[in-house]
C-alpha cells in the first residue's frame, strides 16, 4: 500500500481539504466525503470546533473517519499560534495542527516564517505534530524540519489566487531538501494543479478555496481526488526523459522496403 505517514498516523489519501468558504456546513461535509479525503484543516479561530451551544462542525463529522487538523489561519505572531494550539488542544484533545503564521496580512498572505519557525521549535517540543505552512524555500524547509516540523507545507501561489505552481524548481528542490513530508498548500486552482504538484514528487496536495468556490463543489471535489491519484501513479511510474528532436514510436529495425 501507498500511504503517507506522518508523524504517527498513516493516510491511504494523499488529498487533504479545507473547511473554509463553503455555504455551510452539510456542503463542507458532502465535499469532503466526495473527496476521499481522511484529514480537514480547520481555522479554529474562524470556524466552530469548540463551542458545543453554536453549530459545530465536528458534529457534521461524527460519524465519519475523518481527521481535523486545527490551523492557526488569522495568528500574526508565534505567541498567538502558540496560545491557540494549546487551547485548542485542551479543549479537543487534537494534537495534530497546520501551523499557519501570516506576515502580510492586506495583499500577499505570505507567512511570516521566521514566526512560523519560532512556533515550531516551541509546539513540537511540547508534543504537537506540527504541520508548517510556509513559503516555498528549502532552506527554510530544512530548517523547519530540524526544529521538529512532521511535515512541511510550501505554498504553490499566493492563498486563494488559483494560480497554480508558480515555481516547480523549487518543490523539487524541497522535496530534495528534507526527509519528512511535502504537502503542496495554497494557491491550487483545478485538477490540473494537484497533478503537476504530484507528479513533482510532492507527497500530498491541500486545497480549500478551489473546491469550495467551485460552481460545483462536489464534481471538483471527486476531480482533486482523482487528479491527486493519477499524479501520484505517474511520478512513481517515472516520466520519460525529454528530449530536443522527435523519437519513433514504433521500431525501424526490418521494416519492409516499399521501394519496389
Amino acid at each position: 500500500m501507498d500511504t503517507l505517514r506522518i508523524g504517527d498516523k498513516e493516510f491511504h489519501s494523499r488529498l487533504i481539504v479545507g473547511s473554509g468558504k463553503y455555504k455551510n456546513f452539510q456542503t463542507t461535509l458532502e465535499a469532503t466525503k466526495a473527496s476521499e479525503a481522511q484529514m480537514i484543516t480547520v481555522a479554529v479561530r474562524r470556524v466552530n470546533i469548540t463551542n458545543p451551544h453554536e453549530e459545530n462542525l465536528l458534529d457534521y463529522f461524527k460519524d465519519e473517519a475523518i481527521e481535523f487538523l486545527p490551523n492557526s489561519a488569522g495568528c500574526v505572531n508565534a505567541k498567538e499560534a502558540i496560545t491557540l494550539f494549546r487551547l485548542t488542544r485542551e479543549a479537543t484533545g487534537i494534537h495534530f495542527i497546520k501551523l499557519e503564521i501570516i506576515g502580510d496580512t492586506q495583499k500577499t498572505l505570505y507567512p511570516d516564517v521566521l514566526e512560523t519557525l519560532n512556533a515550531c521549535e516551541v509546539l513540537a517540543k511540547e508534543g504537537f505534530c506540527v504541520l508548517a505552512y510556509s513559503n516555498d524555500d528549502p532552506i527554510m524547509a530544512r530548517h523547519l524540519q530540524n526544529a521538529g516540523a512532521s511535515a512541511v507545507m510550501p505554498l504553490a501561489a499566493p492563498i486563494g489566487s488559483g494560480l497554480g505552481i508558480q515555481n516547480r524548481y523549487n518543490i523539487a528542490f524541497i522535496k530534495e531538501a528534507v526527509s519528512i513530508p511535502v504537502i503542496v498548500d495554497a494557491g491550487v486552482g483545478c485538477a490540473s494543479d494537484a497533478a503537476i504538484a504530484m507528479e513533482l514528487g510532492a507527497d500530498a496536495v491541500l486545497t480549500n478555496t478551489a473546491i469550495a468556490c467551485a460552481n460545483n463543489p462536489i464534481l471538483m471535489a471527486t476531480a482533486m481526488r482523482d487528479a491527486v491519484r493519477a499524479g501520484r501513479s505517474s511520478f512513481l511510474a517515472g516520466r520519460i526523459p525529454k528530449k530536443a528532436f522527435a523519437t519513433a514510436s514504433s521500431p525501424t529495425e526490418g521494416m519492409a522496403n516499399l521501394n519496389l
